[in-house]
């Protein structure tokens, strides 16, 4: 899922979505309950009027933003109270409230509250964190038992096995419409991460979705797809882009380096996106070394546009049964791969 954090892509318009063919996108609760707010919003209509987007769209509880705050925050049995990073003023978010707000956003999926920790942390912080983020989960779901939105429970345990495992079999049991595996990708090394989804992953149920929370690098969405992840979001694709990074087969380029300051062929030369159909690997780097606002524009649209395509790919292996062979494959030439032959 691209990440659409304020009802918006990054420096990417919905009908360049619509090209890629992307059928959801992800916002963000606690940024929209600050800002433009639940008014607003309710008075457009929903957030897919709002920002003219008639695809789906999931929304994150805030969680994860909250837990950002750090100093700005306090958590209670009753939830979040924090002061605005926008202009200080004084909040509460609880499970319930967060359930209202998605409610009045009109999101396809919309997300639990739960406690996201900083890693590592101790297995008795750990403990706590995970029952208050159960007990949250039971409250959110007591709200929400019979409406056309979607709601997913999020997997906390931290780097504790038995944790994990835990937190996916009560999940479960409270039977939500997908699950969602957070608290990922926080700083951890990968092994770690990976340890983390095998401990709850069989434990989650195989006919319903099953979420990596912000995860989502190439070789993420290769290697937890073979775990059996069906959804992921991240920010690479346009936090990337923004810096001159190009995502190309096997790896990426830096569109800043000296050596394409001459170079007159495509980024990806078998490319079908815009970027790559109109421009050259010179014009795109003096865009950068200039700092026009077209450069993170167009690095954008191509990085958007290689997900899509690997992730089709993906889709294509899984349901032609020969995952497992695409994904040596794939693997061999990432290993193979140097970026200054390009």
């Amino acid at each position: 899922m691209p990440v659409g954090t304020q009802a918006s892509v990054k420096t990417a318009r919905n009908s360049d979505l619509l090209r890629d063919d992307w059928r959801i996108i992800l916002g963000n609760t606690y940024h929209l309950y600050l800002r433009p707010g639940e008014e607003i919003l309710a008075s457009a209509g929903g957030l897919h009027r709002f920002m003219s987007w008639d695809r789906n769209i999931l929304t994150d509880s805030g969680g994860f933003q909250l837990f950002s705050l750090s100093d700005l925050r306090r958590r209670s049995e009753e939830g979040y109270r924090f002061q605005s990073h926008i202009d200080g003023s004084s909040h509460l978010l609880t499970p319930e409230r967060v359930v209202e707000l998605q409610k009045c956003f009109g999101s396809d999926v919309m997300m639990v509250l739960d406690e996201c920790l900083e890693q590592p942390s101790d297995r008795t912080r750990t403990e706590e964190s995970l029952e208050l983020t159960l007990r949250w989960a039971e409250r959110s779901r007591r709200m929400h038992r019979e409406d056309s939105q979607a709601m997913f429970g999020i997997v906390q345990g931290g780097a504790y096995t038995d944790l994990r495992e835990r937190a996916a079999t009560v999940l479960s049991g409270m039977d939500f419409d997908g699950y969602a595996i957070g608290g990922v990708s926080v700083g951890e090394p990968r092994r770690l991460m990976m340890k983390a989804v095998r401990a709850c992953i069989g434990h989650l149920p195989e006919d319903r979705p099953r979420y990596l929370m912000g995860v989502g690098r190439p070789e993420d969405l290769v290697d937890f797809t073979a775990e059996g992840v069906d959804m992921f979001d991240c920010v690479v694709p346009t936090r990337n882009a923004r810096g001159g990074s190009f995502f190309v087969p096997g790896g990426h380029i830096n569109i800043r380096n000296a050596r394409f300051a001459a170079d007159l062929s495509p980024v990806q030369p078998d490319c079908g996106c815009y970027t790559c159909s109109t421009y050259s690997r010179a014009y795109l780097r003096h865009l950068f070394m200039s700092r026009e606002w077209l450069a993170p524009i167009l690095a954008t649209l191509h990085n958007l546009h290689y997900f899509s395509v690997l992730m089709g790919r993906i889709r294509m292996a899984v349901e032609e049964r020969h995952f497992s062979a695409w994904r040596r494959d794939w693997h061999l030439e990432r290993r193979d791969f140097d970026p200054g032959r390009f």
